[in-house]
């Protein structure tokens, strides 16, 4: 499976009161489906659905729906990074998937809490495990297998410097074991039984392929 980046920029942010204490949460359209993203992969109702539906009866309603500060590098969660916690997430008639989330009193999340009420325009990256098909309209259609990591990081600038993460990231194939919860990156693998020009040759050919994804 390879890794799935989605991102949004229509986020807004909100402060709530609950029994005398201020909350601060990010909320709006964390996904879409239906139609082509900016990257260029559609998700159908039913995939979006599936998945959306196994992330909240799953993390969401036990507390550890995690998002993190900035991109990171692969899909493990790390802790020392985490900014929000996600309490909805729910799929749209419209297209959108909306959640929100909230900022959580962590070193990351005390800088999120910052940029923001500094005026900041941050936005949201979705994460997520899955195998990609050219459908018969030449869209590449993201397939059943889809698995959600994250419905929410926090990126700085999101529409500029992502396409490069995702382009490196989708190169990469990862294996998800349901019983230990853990990922097992293929790349890492293939590269040890490489020599060294090899695996220039190897950077080479990923980078060009990452081109033609422009």
């Amino acid at each position: 499976m390879k890794l799935i980046t989605e991102l949004s920029e229509k986020v807004e942010y909100l402060t709530e009161t609950h029994n005398g204490k201020k909350a601060t949460y990010i909320t709006g359209p964390f996904m879409m489906w239906g139609k082509p993203n900016k990257n260029g992969r559609v998700y159908t109702e039913s995939v979006m659905n599936n998945a959306v539906n196994k992330y909240k009866n799953g993390v969401i309603a036990e507390n550890r729906a995690y998002g993190e500060l900035n991109h990171p590098k692969g899909p493990t969660l790390d802790l020392e990074r985490v900014c929000i916690l996600i309490k909805e997430l729910n799929v749209q008639k419209d297209g959108n998937v909306i959640g929100k989330a909230r900022v959580v009193e962590t070193p990351m999340g005390k800088i999120v809490k910052g940029l923001m009420e500094s005026g900041a325009n941050l936005g949201v990256s979705s994460r997520g495990l899955g195998s990609i098909k050219e459908n018969s309209q030449g869209i590449m259609e993201v397939q059943n297998d889809f698995h959600l990591v994250t419905a929410s990081d926090v990126v700085a600038d999101p529409s500029a410097p992502s396409a490069f993460v995702k382009g490196i990231m989708e190169n990469v194939e990862w294996i998800y074991n349901e019983n230990t919860g853990e990922f097992a990156e293929m790349a890492k693998k293939q590269l040890n039984k490489y020599s060294k020009s090899q695996i220039e040759e190897a950077k080479i050919q990923w980078f060009k392929a990452f081109l033609r994804k422009l």
